[in-house]
């Protein structure tokens, strides 16, 4: 029996009961350009077609600004899967996008530890 934590495509004892690409419809590439620190909000309209589960679970973590990693890692789904899905709500006007406002090099080795270190929190 799936936990509610773990959203309808994840089972304790069977495992991932949906492949991802089958979420993201065999899509791999996104439409809008979304990167992994990519801050995604809720515009608070809702999309006029209607969209899956998943798009649903992934609009209810945008309330406020939260990077498209963040939502990866609540969703459990790989990244490219979670672009697809955020591009759709970017496209339908759901959501906005923004890269995020970095000082510096966006290389910069301690931003990525502590890019890395938040996901590693998360899962």
């Amino acid at each position: 029996m799936p936990s509610p934590q773990d959203g309808p495509w994840l089972d304790d004892a069977a495992g991932r009961l949906i492949r991802p690409y089958t979420v993201s419809g065999g899509r791999t590439r996104p439409t809008a350009a979304l990167d992994l620190l990519s801050l995604v909000m809720a515009t608070g309209s809702q999309p006029q077609s209607p969209l899956g589960p998943e798009h649903a679970l992934a609009l209810g973590l945008c309330e406020g600004p939260t990077s498209v990693a963040e939502i990866a890692a609540h969703l459990r789904l790989p990244a490219v899967v979670t672009k697809v899905l955020l591009s759709d709500l970017v496209d339908c006007g759901a959501l906005t996008a923004r890269a995020p406002r970095l000082h510096g090099n966006p290389t910069d080795r301690s931003l990525l530890e502590a890019v890395l270190d938040g996901l590693r929190r998360r899962l």
